[in-house]
């Protein structure tokens, strides 16, 4: 049933509605989407540590709303507080996890990183020995029985001189694939130590390259995971792939109409975003698979405003919003993150996440999530922390 909760600055209580999705959903067919999974951590002495057993918990009701888990990426704070050692068992748990699923009847799709983070940010380093650790992240995520996604790599940004190093080493990897591969293009709001990747600061000249390289790769490449928070951009580049090739969108600003799709195609997608509105992005979804595009509209166009806002400049912090739903929605014991990254968003940004959740009807319990914020609430020290 619907809850209230008291916030500051608000003449009337914050009512969160009982939301009425289902408990669950099979996987879409018109659409390939993948939700990039955070990692739940619990408070230790020192630091942060993971929390194994909501993290792979939380795994579980994702592939329970019929997304496909899109593993140790950024979203995983890969590269801000979860190292490859980590990351590592991350996967190994998660592919057992998946096994164990698909062994009982179950959906459970995965798709890993591949990187290049055992190598020291900052620092330029000859290609091949860029390319040795893409392989040997690649090499794992295969042995895994995973997909790969070759993640954007910050050694590389660094390393590269023009293009031409861009398609020698993604060349190389995809050669090894055992299947068809995700590339990954993360835009500099989410990156800035990206800037310039595939060899270029204009978007079109880097375009080139990446098609030039999808061309070349022979049907190694299932599509292209793109984050740079412009739909015309990924619009045009949709349009220039190749039959068969997916354009899977991580534009969290603007992925409902471009999952929506247009007389010239859609986007699949791939999204931090479907981490905090898994319930109603899977009954979005469901309703496009039954062809009601109003349906769609109406359980997916409301969590626009709560993704956008959780995704607001500093873009990277956005996971702290992920992890904030995970919590209200009783996902995890405890709002904490590794690295304490929980901090790295004032209280007022998540009292605000709050209430668009709840309009967005993203609080599944909110009897639990009104009692855990009403805890928030006691614990501010002031307007700008919690």
């Amino acid at each position: 049933m619907a809850a209230q909760v008291r916030l500051p600055g608000r003449d009337e209580p914050l009512v969160i509605p009982q939301p009425d999705w289902a408990a669950s959903y099979p996987p879409p067919v018109s659409r390939r989407v993948f939700a990039a999974a955070h990692v739940a951590a619990r408070p230790a002495a020192g630091d942060a540590v993971i929390d194994w057993e909501s993290t792979m918990r939380f795994r579980d009701q994702l592939w329970a709303h019929g997304f496909g888990v899109a593993e140790a990426m950024d979203t995983s704070q890969r590269g801000m507080g979860l190292s490859w050692e980590q990351a590592r068992e991350l996967i190994t748990r998660s592919a057992a996890r998946a096994a164990q699923r698909r062994a009982a009847g179950s959906a459970a799709a995965l798709a890993c990183g591949a990187g290049t983070d055992q190598l020291a940010d900052g620092h330029s380093y000859p290609l091949p020995e860029i390319i040795g650790a893409y392989a040997e992240q690649m090499a794992f995520v295969q042995s895994a029985g995973a997909g790969v996604i070759l993640m954007a790599s910050r050694a590389l940004a660094v390393s590269a001189r023009d293009a031409r190093d861009y398609l020698e080493v993604y060349g190389e990897l995809l050669k090894q694939g055992d299947q068809p591969v995700i590339l990954h293009w993360l835009g500099d709001a989410f990156d800035p130590a990206l800037h310039g990747y595939w060899g270029s600061a204009d978007f079109d000249t880097a375009a080139d390259t990446v098609v030039e390289l999808i061309e070349r790769a022979g049907g190694q490449v299932d599509g292209i995971k793109l984050s740079v928070l412009d739909a015309g951009r990924e619009v045009a580049l949709r349009r220039r792939l190749p039959a068969g090739v997916r354009l899977y969108t991580g534009d969290d600003f603007n992925y409902a109409e471009l999952i929506r799709g247009d007389a010239t195609g859609h986007s699949d997608a791939l999204l931090g975003a479907f981490a905090a509105i898994t319930a109603p992005a899977a009954a979005a979804l469901a309703a496009l698979d039954r062809g009601d595009t109003d349906g769609y509209d109406a359980a997916i166009g409301p969590t626009v405003p709560l993704s956008r806002l959780i995704f607001e400049p500093p873009t990277s912090r956005y996971k702290v919003g992920v992890a904030f739903l995970a919590w209200l929605n009783g996902w995890q014991p405890h709002f904490a993150m590794l690295g304490g990254l929980q901090r790295e968003r004032p209280a007022r940004h998540l009292l605000r996440v709050a209430e668009l959740a709840a309009a967005a009807r993203a609080l599944t319990n909110p009897g639990l999530a009104a009692e855990r914020l009403t805890d928030l609430l006691a614990q501010l020290a002031g307007p700008e922390r919690v």
